[in-house]
């Protein structure tokens, strides 16, 4: 749906702002963790600007990372005990496996799903639904390539699980886990806070995987090889 533009008593103001909204919804900002990566190669092509070998390079890469640290606008379902996506890229397995040791979810298999971002997706990760959260444990680890199923056990990775309600509430886990390239996984919230489904919690740099454990008896409502946008592809129904 296309957005009005805002009533303003200023036609010309009026027009303006229409036309940075329109802007906003095109480009998207950048994440605030990508700021440095952009600022650095602009600075260099601002000062280099009349030496094209080094203006120019310099260009390509603020306009990459600016392109990787996008950070687009999204609209999250609300229906009751949805799970959305919590990271845009190609859904990689949906299977049963135990989940990590630090999530306090037990030995058992549980119903997973891992999306795999490659560098072209955006890396920004959603809350999968709202809830608080009651553990967050980063793992150092391996950096093998993200899409490989032993990845999700050997590799460096973040791991944050959240109670979807009050006092004996279903729990899942979300797992950052870095890839081959990715050598940095930001996860913002602590234990205790209380999160909103669809808000920005995380961040991985360059290249990378998404886990998320559901509590048993949860049916997936993606399959692999499907495109997930995060904070807006349901991923499963819980019963709460």
């Amino acid at each position: 749906m296309a957005r009005r533009p805002r009533p303003d008593g200023n036609g010309d103001i009026g027009r303006v702002a229409h036309f940075l909204d329109l802007a906003r919804e095109t480009v998207p900002p950048i994440h605030p963790a990508g700021v440095p990566f952009v600022a650095a190669p602009a600075a260099v092509a601002l000062l280099g600007r009349r030496h094209r070998w080094i203006s120019r390079p310099a260009l390509l890469t603020a306009g990459a990372c600016a392109a990787f640290f996008r950070h687009p606008a999204r609209v999250t379902p609300s229906e009751p005990g949805v799970v959305v996506a919590p990271a845009d890229g190609t859904i990689a397995l949906v299977d049963e496996a135990v989940p990590p040791a630090e999530s306090g979810l037990g030995t058992e298999p549980l119903p997973r799903v891992s999306t795999f971002l490659s560098i072209f997706d955006v890396h920004v990760q959603r809350v999968p639904i709202a809830g608080t959260v009651t553990t967050v444990t980063h793992t150092p680890g391996a950096f093998v390539s993200a899409d490989l199923p032993e990845a999700s056990r050997d590799n460096e990775r973040t791991t944050m699980t959240i109670r979807t309600s009050g006092p004996g509430g279903p729990e899942l886990a979300v797992v950052q886990i870095a890839g081959l390239i990715a050598r940095r996984i930001v996860c913002e919230p602590q234990v205790g806070d209380t999160l909103r489904i669809g808000d920005t919690y995380g961040l991985i740099r360059f290249g990378s995987r998404v886990d998320v454990y559901f509590p048993a008896g949860t049916r997936p409502r993606v399959s692999v090889g499907q495109r997930a946008v995060g904070g807006e592809t349901p991923f499963a129904y819980l019963d709460q």
